[in-house]
């Protein structure tokens, strides 16, 4: 079967694993390269813990996707964003704690049942591509330009896309950012340090600190501008708390990475506006004090990904131009 649609565009598939779907996207992508690639559909199903179960229900949103596809039109290959420790060269994935997954050989796996070239990339990495293939030409999808993902979620990491492409870095942790001890003296982190950046700068740091509310973000900064609020003062301190530890993420991706674009994703980023301005804020704040960070001019580089966009599905579809 061709991998071509009728009008030159290449079809490619690309899935999101997450801890309770599995969400998936067909996008066509233009021959020459210059647009924006066109989403032609979307799937999603529950996901169920297990990693046959994985692998099955990958392939069975891949087969209703395949099935959306134009007439006479081919998969040419397949990307899978997912999270747990994954070897892009050879597809296999390991430690996804929401599924209970020790192990799975996720991209062979898949590749092997579809007869499709399957390429698997850690999650992050893949909402990065999704999020930069959004932008603007102008504002940082050039070629030549470098942008950074940050995920707040349940943890914080960054994603980085130079010239167009992943940096995966020597040993592929090019983006942990979140296990920057920058309070030794705080609270334990899960990796065994104390004081990372994450422990105050994600979204499960805010579910902990701020647990009365489900989403923990919208109710905090409504309480910390209302004082009113019988929570106020709390709600202030959480907030400031978080929010200085973002500005702290963000001024480390600045000065380590130097992007032309910030964006701002993951669970947290569904916050918004409100959010976004909380943090510019705060860089603004800094700006005042320090004639090195106002040059940075990292207000002007920051943005939000849209919450309508499945931009972790898109961007697992255009890592899968690296699947052989």
């Amino acid at each position: 079967m061709s991998a071509i649609q009728a009008g030159g565009d290449t079809l490619r598939i690309g899935i999101d694993v997450g801890g309770t779907k599995i969400a998936g996207v067909l996008l066509a992508e233009a021959a020459d390269g210059d647009a924006r690639p066109k989403l032609l559909a979307e799937r999603s199903i529950p996901a169920r813990p297990g990693a046959e179960q994985l692998v099955d229900d990958v392939v069975s949103v891949v087969e209703a996707l395949t099935k959306d596809a134009p007439a006479a039109a081919g998969i040419a290959t397949i990307g899978i964003g997912t999270p747990g420790m994954v070897d892009a060269a050879t597809g296999a994935v390991e430690n996804i704690a929401n599924l209970d997954i020790v192990r799975v050989e996720l991209g062979g796996e898949v590749a092997r049942r579809t007869g499709v070239p399957t390429r698997v990339e850690n999650d992050v990495n893949a909402a990065a591509l999704g999020a930069a293939s959004m932008l603007p030409p102008t504002d940082g999808a050039g070629d030549k330009d470098t942008v950074v993902f940050l995920n707040l979620g349940t943890g914080l990491a960054v994603g980085v896309i130079r010239g167009g492409e992943l940096d995966h870095g020597y040993s592929n942790n090019v983006g942990e950012i979140g296990h920057v001890p920058v309070e030794p003296h705080r609270w334990p982190c899960a990796c065994g340090q104390r004081g990372c950046l994450e422990t105050a700068a994600s979204g499960g740091a805010a579910t902990r600190l701020w647990p009365q509310d489900d989403p923990p973000m919208p109710a905090i900064i409504a309480k910390a501008g209302n004082p009113a609020a019988p929570d106020h003062a709390q709600a202030a301190e959480t907030l400031d708390t978080i929010v200085s530890a973002i500005a702290d993420a963000i001024d480390i991706a600045a000065t380590a990475i130097d992007p032309r674009n910030i964006i701002i994703g993951g669970g947290m980023a569904k916050t918004g506006r409100p959010l976004l301005d909380c943090i510019t804020t705060e860089l603004r704040r800094r700006e005042e004090t320090s004639r090195f960070v106002a040059s940075l001019r990292l207000p002007d580089r920051l943005s939000l990904t849209d919450p309508d966009q499945p931009v972790g599905a898109i961007g697992a579809a255009l890592a899968g131009r690296g699947a052989i």
